[in-house]
C-alpha cells in the first residue's frame, strides 16, 4: 500500500508539471470544450501507459535510454515544432471549428499520444522504475510491486485528467475571442519553447546514470 500511496502522489506531480501535454489541453479546451480537452489528456496516458508497460515488462531497449534518447527526441521536438506554427496561424482567424465533436476528440486524442509517445523524459521517468521503487524500501521489486506502481500512477493520471479538462472548460466557457486568441498565441510560443529545449538536451551533455535515479526527474507534460 505505501508503493501505492507514493506512486500516486509522484503521479500527480508528472501529470500536473506544465509541458507540451498542458498546453495541448488549454488549446484544445479553449475552443472545444471538455471532451477534446479530456482527450488529450487521455491520449497521454496511452503514451504514458505503453513506456510503462514496456518498462513492468523488462523490455531491454527501455535501458538503452541514450540509444531511443534521439528517435524519440527528434520526433517530439518535430511535432512541437509543427503544433507551434498551427497554433500561432490559428489564432490569426476567426474561430469557426468545422469538425464535429468526434471529429475534434479523435484529433485530441491522437495529439496526446504522439505527444507522450515522443517525449524523451518519458522514456527516462519509466527506465528509472527500479531504483526509484529502491527509494522507497522496496530493495527487490516483484512483480506484485511495479503492478502496484502502475496501479497508482494511473489512478493519479486519470483523476488529474478530469479535473484538469473539467477546470479549463469551466475556465474557457464564457471566453471571448480576443482570449482564445491569445492563449492559442500563448500555446504557441510554448510549444516552440519546448521543441527547443528537447532540441538543446539532445545537443547538450549526456546526461550520467545518477541522474535518473527517480521518475521525477526533470519531467514536463
Amino acid at each position: 500500500m505505501s508503493v501505492l500511496f507514493a506512486a500516486f502522489l509522484l503521479g500527480l506531480v508528472f501529470n500536473a508539471a506544465p509541458g507540451a501535454i498542458f498546453a495541448e489541453t488549454v488549446r484544445r479546451g479553449a475552443t472545444g470544450g471538455f471532451r477534446p480537452a479530456l482527450a488529450v489528456q487521455i491520449g497521454s496516458l496511452v503514451g504514458d501507459a505503453t513506456w510503462a508497460i514496456l518498462g513492468l515488462l523488462g523490455v531491454g531497449l527501455l535501458l538503452q535510454v541514450d540509444m531511443l534518447k534521439w528517435p524519440v527526441g527528434l520526433a517530439g521536438a518535430a511535432y512541437l515544432l509543427w503544433l507551434s506554427w498551427d497554433s500561432w496561424k490559428a489564432a490569426s482567424v476567426t474561430f469557426n471549428v468545422q469538425q464535429t465533436e468526434v471529429e475534434q476528440s479523435r484529433s485530441a486524442l491522437k495529439s496526446g499520444v504522439v505527444l507522450s509517445v515522443t517525449n524523451p523524459q518519458n522514456l527516462a521517468y519509466w527506465a528509472a522504475l527500479g531504483s526509484a521503487l529502491g527509494t522507497l524500501g522496496v530493495s527487490d521489486p516483484g512483480f506484485s510491486d511495479y503492478v502496484m506502481f502502475f496501479t497508482g500512477f494511473m489512478i493519479a493520471s486519470v483523476s488529474w485528467a478530469i479535473f484538469c479538462a473539467a477546470a479549463i472548460d469551466r475556465l474557457f466557457k464564457k471566453a471571448g475571442q480576443r482570449w482564445v486568441a491569445l492563449t492559442y498565441r500563448l500555446c504557441a510560443l510554448m510549444f516552440l519553447l519546448l521543441a527547443l529545449n528537447t532540441v538543446r538536451d539532445l545537443f547538450g551533455h549526456m546526461p550520467s546514470t545518477g541522474s535518473h535515479n527517480s521518475p521525477t526527474a526533470k519531467y514536463a507534460r
